[in-house]
């Protein structure tokens, strides 16, 4: 069967600039999940169910609460998947979450208009911020068992020639990984033949639209290793802005070659690392630093990894502790370290939703507080890398080093000498003791006076450079020269 002709999206005469790496590499991301984020009506007290029904959230709901996410310091969002999806009630409540797509070429009409979204772009793109969107290519969502499914509802793949058989993902075998079917028989999703000619020239010119369509910047693709490597490169070409990829592997010999097929992958070797160290006073700094060293020696650019410590998949941190300090500390890594942060909707409130659907809640919910603890915390981090970065643009590429470490902190360098920053990590939780640290290779001249941004407490580098780092309540520090902090707004300067 041929591919019908499809022209639902057509050619608004956009101009769309396309985003690179390079671009995004300075961008800090704040993920929005589009149902959940924010109702264009401004309510802050609809209730939402997260287990399976649409709340609400919209894109304009998402303009209205755009200074919400500036004021942390954010130059990017990232938004659910905006195509159109499975229209029945299922096992699991409603596709709000947009992962169960039937039709590329229309748009999931609960999150708004076509115009809505351009509106989205254009309001964030007048603020200087980018728009990133979630992508799926892996499959088609269908309400039932593999034994059901109308392959004619698909849109345009809507003949079974297109699609792979039916079988139960093994694992231990890549093939299997790639060809065989997520989800189950209460909701399938039906695997496409992305190493097929036709399905990937199909998917090459609905993204190229796509992008120019809604001046999209940037792509999160979903599921990524569960298709062909082949496929991505012509993708890629075809959308012509940043793609960051889902690969769920913790092991940098498994994750870091996804970047010889697209630009970036979210940074899952790091994730798992640092939520070990930091989610308990037991943790592990020394897998930590191990791991944080196996990824710059492993990945073509550390530089534009995603850098995360909470997603929708996975159950939020604070469901592992409620220590504050040990969220800062993830937090103040997450900003910090190599890559490009992304902070998940919820995570500035200290949500603690564990394993999904649980971990979706709405944030209206939480009244926007702007002066929770970590909504601060995120601002002041976020406020230091971009102006870091402002004052030397090479500060993003210098690779993250480790200068101390021991059982329970790290300190790390980033930036060249003169221009470097000190972050001070630690995971003994609010209630440890005083102690003072003595961080050495800062590559700060003696006398130098560096302020920690966090807590504006200013500090005398000794000889050597040496700092004596007065560690309390297991916070978290980050420092800078003073010097180079003068009408930047930080700490008052």
């Amino acid at each position: 069967m041929k591919f019908a002709t499809f022209l639902t999206f057509l050619s608004f005469g956009v101009s769309v600039l396309a985003a690179s790496a390079a671009d995004w590499r300075s961008k800090s991301i704040y993920q929005v999940l589009t149902d959940r984020f924010a109702r264009p009506d401004g309510s802050t007290t609809a209730k939402c169910d997260p287990v399976g029904k649409y709340c609400g959230g919209t894109y304009q709901g998402i303009i209205k609460q755009l200074d919400y996410i500036q004021n942390m310091g954010f130059t990017a969002i990232w938004i659910s998947p905006v195509t159109f999806q499975i229209q029945t009630w299922t096992p699991y409540g409603q596709p709000w979450h947009g992962y169960w797509q039937q039709d590329l070429y229309k748009l999931n009409s609960a999150f708004g208009t076509a115009d809505d979204l351009r509106a989205l772009a254009k309001a964030l793109h007048d603020r200087g911020m980018y728009l990133m969107v979630d992508i799926v290519v892996n499959h088609n969502g269908w309400n039932g068992n593999e034994t059901s499914v109308d392959y004619s509802v698909f849109k345009p793949f809507d003949d079974i020639e297109y699609y792979h058989s039916f079988c139960d993902v093994d694992y231990s075998n890549n093939t299997s990984i790639q060809d065989c079917w997520l989800g189950d028989s209460n909701v399938e999703l039906v695997d496409l033949r992305t190493e097929d000619a036709a399905v990937a020239q199909e998917y090459q010119t609905w993204i190229q639209q796509l992008v120019a369509n809604y001046s999209i910047d940037g792509l999160r693709i979903d599921t990524v290793k569960h298709v062909d490597t082949s496929f991505w490169p012509g993708f890629g070409e075809a959308a012509g802005v940043f793609i960051t990829g889902e690969v769920t592997n913790g092991d940098p010999y498994g994750l870091c070659p996804y970047q010889n097929y697209m630009d970036s992958v979210l940074n899952y070797a790091m994730y798992y690392a640092a939520t070990d160290a930091f989610s308990s006073t037991a943790g592990s700094m020394s897998k930590f630093v191990k791991q944080l060293n196996g990824m710059k020696s492993q990945c073509k650019d550390t530089s534009v990894l995603g850098s995360f410590s909470e997603n929708h998949d996975q159950a939020r941190f604070a469901s592992l502790t409620n220590d504050m300090s040990l969220a800062k500390n993830i937090i103040t890594y997450t900003i910090m370290g190599d890559g490009i942060p992304i902070m998940y909707e919820g995570q500035e409130q200290h949500y603690s939703g564990a394993q999904d659907p649980y971990n979706r809640e709405a944030v209206w919910l939480s009244g926007y507080n702007t002066g929770a603890p970590l909504y601060t915390l995120t601002s002041s981090a976020n406020q230091i890398r971009n102006h870091a970065l402002y004052v030397d643009g090479d500060w993003l590429t210098y690779q993250n080093w480790v200068v101390y470490s021991d059982n329970a902190n790290v300190a790390m360098r980033k930036g060249y000498d003169g221009y470097q920053t000190i972050t001070v990590l630690n995971n003994k939780g609010a209630s440890s003791a005083d102690y003072t640290l003595s961080v050495t290779n800062t590559g700060y001249d003696a006398g130098l006076k560096v302020v920690d941004v966090l807590s504006c407490q200013v500090l005398t580098a000794g000889s050597a450079g040496t700092l004596a780092v007065p560690m309390s309540q297991g916070l978290p520090k980050i420092y800078y020269p003073l010097g180079l902090l003068e009408c930047s707004g930080i700490c008052g300067y």
